[in-house]
């Protein structure tokens, strides 16, 4: 009987303890305020980096209810598919095609918490979430002050703001380092290093004010699309006439290689082509491109390749701490071979760097 009323007791005071609990107010990137009596339990992340990131401030995908289908993609195609394979199955009917226009029906029916959603790309993806009264939370891309404020913003919808902390905290540990060191490497010494957004049917490639053009120069390279518009389309004689030291192939396109550079004969004469710079970009927990909470690995990565005689980190080590402390899970040799594309990359120069150490 005691213990009977203990338990009354004890359930009385967690329903007062919920009950007078502090809301959650999380403030958008355009100031619109949500909110919530509690750390959100069901989340659904239109935006495609937003999935991963859930991930890795909640060190699993326990409370995403739906994603983006690129970013189920992105997982199937990386190490998440492996560290947490219950994300497979996680619902991405939640947009109608392949944009962001949401799939207001099956939104209703994860009856999510919040809703992510981009708030720079019109309001035609954002008034129908509102409509059907889900909280909606706005986000812009893509610097990394955005970046930062993702994190801490997921961080308070999780109700891990501590943990995003320490993501913040790493991020701009090994940024501040890097700047550091980078500035002493006058521009005469900075390779022109070229991203190719998309190729095949037209090129595409990170211009101005792009997160693109911020890891170039931030890792000691030289962007000659700099002036161009970003994510801006070019000709392959706009491309001869940059003429790249570097090339960097996107992540999002999975088949493109190196060897589709390499085969294209009006490029022989690239720098990058005859010297064998031509890599495509890791894939890890999320795309290495676009911002994300692996950045720090992917300024390191590009360094390392712009200036080989001047850095050299262990950066399987590096990945292998990363992820033990994003995911709680240690990557294998395996999987690190996997993340930096060791088989696509095989044939680039300087990238052995990056093989496993000999016994």
């Amino acid at each position: 009987m005691r213990a009977k009323i203990f338990v009354l007791w004890a359930a009385a005071i967690l329903a007062c303890d919920a009950a007078f609990a502090e809301p959650i107010l999380v403030t958008d990137q355009y100031g619109r305020k949500t909110e919530l009596q509690k750390p959100a339990e069901r989340i659904v992340t239109v935006p495609i980096p937003a999935a991963s990131m859930t991930i890795a401030l909640d060190e699993g995908p326990s409370r995403l209810a739906g994603i983006n289908p690129s970013a189920k993609q992105a997982l199937k195609e990386g190490i998440l598919s492996k560290f947490f394979p219950k994300a497979l199955d996680l619902n991405s009917d939640i947009v109608m095609g392949e944009g962001f226009s949401p799939n207001v029906e099956t939104l209703l029916n994860l009856n999510p918490d919040v809703v992510f959603q981009w708030g720079d790309r019109g309001s035609d993806i954002v008034k129908p979430i509102e409509a059907a009264r889900l909280p909606v939370i706005l986000l812009k891309y893509g610097t990394q002050e955005d970046l930062e404020t993702w994190i801490g913003m997921f961080g308070v919808v999780l109700g891990k703001s501590e943990r995003a902390d320490k993501i913040l905290a790493w991020h701009r540990e090994e940024r501040a380092a890097l700047d550091k060191a980078v500035s002493a490497i006058p521009r005469e010494k900075r390779p022109k290093i070229l991203y190719l957004y998309r190729y095949g049917d037209g090129i595409k490639i990170g211009g101005k004010g792009s997160y693109f053009d911020y890891f170039i120069k931030m890792s000691g390279g030289v962007n000659p699309a700099e002036d161009a518009p970003s994510e801006g389309q070019i000709n392959e004689e706009q491309l001869l006439a940059w003429d790249p030291d570097i090339i960097l192939l996107n992540g999002f396109q999975s088949s493109l290689s190196p060897d589709d550079i390499y085969a294209n004969k009006n490029f022989t004469g690239v720098e990058a082509v005859k010297n064998r710079h031509v890599y495509k970009m890791p894939l890890g927990g999320y795309r290495w491109d676009p911002p994300n909470q692996e950045s720090p690995l992917m300024w390191k990565w590009l360094a390392m390749l712009a200036h080989p005689d001047t850095f050299n980190w262990n950066l399987r080590a590096d990945i292998a701490r990363a992820y033990s402390f994003l995911y709680s899970q240690t990557p294998t040799d395996e999987d690190i071979d996997g993340i930096l594309r060791m088989s696509m990359n095989a044939a680039a120069a300087n990238y052995g760097r990056f093989a496993r150490a000999s016994n």
